[in-house]
């Protein structure tokens, strides 16, 4: 496969849907009213009456069909070789989708009695006794709609349990690092508490004398990933734990990198009092642009009764929903993406233990074979080149020595590499500790083929830099969206993302207005 191939993505010039159309057209009429029921009274109580007519689209069945199957051939999105290092993005099996369509999945009512969708409560309770084996966790909730969530999850159920102690007015501040995702701080400083971040040494984390110095009786908790973007397992976890149990802490393992350690790393065996999965990454789910997503949060039996409500109890043979006792109170409505967590389920007992130790290990695998290559690659190095260790499942590049010598930063080239049918590469997190990062990651999916196809056009696109830098400056040049200008990207009066707030900013378009049967 050359990187030299024709590739253009397919360009439609199509308004957006409310654009299209003319009064009076219609894809479906709805028959009159059967009933001869002469009442006058509205069906529908006039407080719940619009006063209006919505503001929708008048197509013909044809125009709507047309209109979504040039959008559908556009490349919109995540559809060429995409080793989008953080977020495993891997295959989400198609018959999953069919599954959680299924009316026993999709028509049921959260306020439904339990007893009427009991084989769903069974699904999503074993989700969590499957999760329960992979971390050694007593509890699960799946009420946290992403990673973010779960880790504010956690800072909640922190608060909770130093309150349930009387030391929470003692235990301010929660302790983290500075390769931690940042919906750690985030988090932790959403809820009130003072974050205190330990700085990357030489060998790829901090060291445990840096840490015992920052901890204390007004710890609250610990949280890390481990291991970090840069493909690096803290191998002195465990007694990070034990130091921060020693004063009184609570240890939150965010195992947004789960994939290259499963079966290989129980968060429990290493002491951890609680943990998170992404299930639209690790397990399988599609991350749906943003969402729906579910960070499922594990706890110990000791935090269990802090989670919120409701849970699933088995209680002689049935599935029963339970609020806990000291519940910190809904994160998400009732038990969350509950479709989500069937696609999960359905992906691990397919998968089993083997399967997700071979996947761990092709992960792995795959990354030290992609690092090998990518390091052949002029004015690429690694995040801390001193460390010749292998990494897991995922490692961080820097191409600044290319910048320098070129002006070419690593957007450009993300931008680039679009024009080669490669989706748009992983940077890094910010602030940026690696200068002009990348961050690929193969995981278990992607064959030999398409790792090599991404480097060559790596390659391809740097050697582009210094040839002819301004090609790479202005790219894409072969995609549906060209290189916009950003300079107005921060301004409020022009933010516009639904289409009444367009009209309402900018008055509707020629197009509409002049549009005529």
């Amino acid at each position: 496969m050359s990187v030299t191939r024709r590739y253009h993505a397919p360009v439609w010039d199509e308004p957006v849907v409310l654009e299209l159309g003319a009064p009076g057209r219609r894809g479906f009429v709805p028959p009159a009213p059967w009933s001869d029921d002469t009442d006058d009274a509205p069906l529908l109580p006039e407080s719940l009456l619009r006063t209006a007519p919505p503001e929708l689209p008048e197509l013909a069945e044809y125009e709507a069909r047309r209109h979504y199957l040039h959008l559908a051939q556009e490349t919109l999105g995540m559809m060429g070789i995409s080793l989008f290092g953080t977020c495993t993005m891997k295959h989400n099996p198609s018959v999953n989708e069919a599954v959680a369509a299924r009316p026993e999945v999709a028509a049921v009512h959260p306020r439904q009695d339990p007893s009427t969708y009991q084989g769903l409560l069974g699904i999503v309770h074993a989700l969590g006794e499957g999760l329960k084996n992979l971390s050694g966790m007593d509890a699960f909730s799946f009420q946290p709609g992403g990673g973010a969530d779960a880790a504010f999850l956690h800072v909640c159920v922190t608060r909770a349990y130093h309150a349930s102690r009387g030391e929470l007015a003692q235990r301010r501040q929660i302790v983290t690092t500075a390769q931690a995702h940042p919906c750690n701080p985030a988090t932790a400083a959403a809820a009130g508490f003072e974050v205190v971040t330990l700085p990357v040494e030489e060998d790829g984390y901090p060291s445990l004398e840096a840490l015992q110095a920052a901890i204390g009786p007004q710890t609250a908790a610990l949280m890390v990933n481990n291991p970090d973007d840069m493909g690096i397992y803290n191998p002195h976890i465990k007694q990070w734990v034990e130091a921060v149990h020693e004063v009184g802490g609570l240890c939150f393992y965010d195992h947004a990198n789960f994939n290259g350690v499963m079966t290989r790393v129980q968060a429990a065996d290493l002491g951890f009092d609680a943990c998170m999965f992404m299930l639209h990454k690790t397990f399988g789910v599609p991350k749906g642009g943003g969402g729906p997503a579910v960070g499922a949060y594990g706890c110990s039996a000791e935090l269990a009764r802090f989670l919120p409500g409701p849970v699933i109890a088995e209680v002689d043979g049935a599935f029963v929903l339970e609020e806990p006792e000291q519940g910190v109170g809904r994160v998400r409505e009732y038990l969350g993406n509950v479709h989500q967590l069937v696609k999960a389920y359905s992906w691990l007992r397919a998968m089993g233990t083997d399967g997700l130790r071979e996947a761990a290990d092709l992960s792995v695998l795959a990354n030290n074979y992609m690092e090998q290559r990518i390091l052949q690659v002029p004015g690429v190095t690694r995040s801390l080149p001193g460390l010749g260790d292998p990494r897991l499942e995922m490692t961080r590049f820097s191409m600044a020595e290319v910048t320098a010598e070129t002006g070419v930063t690593a957007v450009d080239v993300q931008n680039r590499m679009s024009d080669f049918g490669i989706d748009a590469m992983w940077l890094s997190h910010e602030p940026w500790i690696v200068p002009e990062p990348f961050t690929p990651e193969a995981g278990e999916m992607w064959s030999k083929e398409d790792i090599d196809t991404w480097i060559d056009v790596l390659a391809h696109v740097l050697d582009e830099a210094r040839t002819d830098p301004e090609l790479v400056r202005t790219a894409p040049h072969r995609q549906v969206v060209a290189k916009i200008d950003p300079s107005g990207l921060d301004d409020p009066d022009g933010w516009a993302t639904t289409w009444r707030a367009y009209v309402r900013k900018h008055g509707p378009r020629a197009a509409r207005e002049g549009a005529t049967a």
